[in-house]
């Protein structure tokens, strides 16, 4: 029987190309900006996305790639404890999914949306943004993420990323098409064409280069201080999965929360998390770009990530390839980040807006608050050997604060709405 919409051979093949292309950019990025290897990132997230694949039993059509949530606690774990043990942290990050899909498989779904909802979720998302506003400033002027060295002349940097952001906006708002799914590519594409022009961009590394090579694989270690500081980091990628599972299940008109299961995509998730981080890569997530891409093509079958993956994995062994991604120019990065970094901000609010969170309420004015202070502020509690900050505090603090704080009493929200008559 002949399924509509639906790809078969070659046409599944190009179709996986495609999905590539269009989740190709915040691939790349993240690896970038915490300083792992894209090949190895391409490589993982294939590998990823084949273990999300078989998990779900080929039903949902996603692609698993770079989580932008870890990138701030990668950047603190990775100076404070090295790669090697963060890899190790991130392994039993993934290990949380695990944890969390077989309490949704005991107590279902609700027990998620009891633990995570919306005035909790909004501030972790907003901390995720805006507690990396700093380092898109910095990339954007030329410096290393955290401002300590000038990577690229200010000047030349303005202009490059300049260019950069307002390339990825204006293919953002007004392309059409599949096009319109390609901002960050965009971005890239003219930065790097402009950073050639103004003698920012060195070649030699891509001459020197293999065509096919191994990519450089890291071996974690396991610190017991780097974990116990990642595992809270989890529960905000785990807020970001169901939020893209439930879009896809709008998109495809299917209900992938009851089938597969969400303890199933959750399991996929982090088994694919926690494979990534073995290899050395950056953990995954489902990505919203190819989420768009699937909207618009109407081209709902999971093979098409199945052959995006394979693609993935190819590409991973072009050295030349992953020569030419390292040399991206730190301003490309950063005019591209200001946009993206303030759209998971947005995400956040729109949380708290789409979800009718009333913050004249004390409790709920309360959690949001502490939240984005401790998260944005730089808050930390604990020693040098086992300390929480970042989204990994804000995490914890937003949760037992939900936990702890008293709900309003129906009998005084009726009579605050009744005071105060819209």
């Amino acid at each position: 029987m002949r399924q509509d919409m639906s790809t078969t051979g070659w046409h599944s093949v190009l179709a996986g190309s495609q999905m590539l292309f269009v989740a190709f950019g915040a691939l790349v990025l993240m690896p970038l900006i915490t300083g792992m290897n894209p090949s190895v990132a391409l490589f993982t997230a294939g590998l990823g996305t084949l273990i999300f694949q078989f998990i779900t039993r080929r039903q949902v059509p996603v692609f698993l790639a770079s989580s932008f949530a870890f990138i701030a606690p990668i950047l603190y774990s990775n100076q404070t404890w090295g790669l090697a043990a963060t890899l190790g942290g991130l392994v039993a990050a993934g290990m949380v999914y695990l944890v969390l899909s077989l309490l949704v498989y005991l107590r279902g779904p609700e027990f998620i949306q009891r633990l995570l909802p919306p005035v909790v979720v909004g501030p972790v998302i907003m901390v995720i943004g805006l507690g990396l506003a700093g380092t898109a400033v910095n990339m954007a002027l030329g410096k290393s993420g955290d401002g300590s060295l000038q990577l690229v002349d200010e000047s030349s940097a303005m202009i490059i990323s300049l260019a950069a952001l307002i390339t990825t906006l204006l293919v953002a708002v007004y392309a059409r098409g599949i096009f319109r799914l390609l901002p960050i590519m965009a971005g890239v594409v003219v930065g790097y064409g402009l950073s050639w022009v103004l003698g920012a961009v060195d070649f030699t590394n891509v001459g020197a280069a293999s065509w096919v090579a191994v990519p450089a694989f890291v071996t974690p270690e396991f610190h017991l201080a780097a974990i116990l500081f990642m595992i809270p980091v989890a529960l905000a990628p785990v807020i970001e999965h169901i939020g893209d599972v439930m879009a896809i299940s709008s998109v495809t008109g299917k209900n992938f929360l009851r089938k597969p299961g969400l303890h199933r995509t959750l399991l996929g998730d982090g088994l694919a998390t926690s494979a990534a981080a073995l290899c050395g890569g950056p953990p995954n997530t489902t990505y919203s770009e190819v989420t768009g891409a699937v909207m618009l093509t109407r081209n709902f079958n999971p093979m098409v990530m199945i052959w995006a993956a394979f693609f993935a994995i190819g590409l991973a062994f072009v050295e030349k390839f992953g020569a030419i991604l390292l040399g991206i120019p730190v301003p490309v990065m950063g005019g591209i980040l200001c946009l993206l970094f303030g759209s998971i901000a947005v995400v956040g609010i729109n949380t708290l807006i789409r979800n009718q969170v009333d913050l004249s309420e004390a409790r709920n004015l309360c959690i949001v608050s502490v939240t984005l202070v401790f998260g944005i502020g730089g808050m930390a509690i604990g020693s040098h050997e086992l300390t929480l900050q970042g989204v990994s505090l804000c995490s914890v603090v937003a949760i037992l604060l939900n936990l702890i704080l008293p709900a309003a009493p129906a009998s005084a929200t009726g009579a605050a709405a009744e005071s105060n008559p819209s």
